[in-house]
């Protein structure tokens, strides 16, 4: 078993960040189109366990 396995996923290493430098302008704002849609991903992703919380909240003060 790899010991990765065993850390909790927000503890796992973070890939290397990429060489901006190597990157044409068109790959630049490709790249910062896929990390946008991310954030809205994450946000998205956010705002569902939030929700999720406030119901178990609801329930369990009830």
């Amino acid at each position: 078993m790899d010991e990765d396995d065993l850390q909790p996923q927000h503890q796992k290493k973070k890939p290397p960040p990429k060489n901006l430098e190597e990157m044409s302008i068109g790959a630049l704002e490709e790249y910062i189109a896929e990390l946008e849609a991310e954030i809205v991903r994450v946000g998205q992703t956010i705002a569902g366990k939030q929700d999720a919380r406030a119901g178990a909240e609801r329930f369990f003060k009830k």
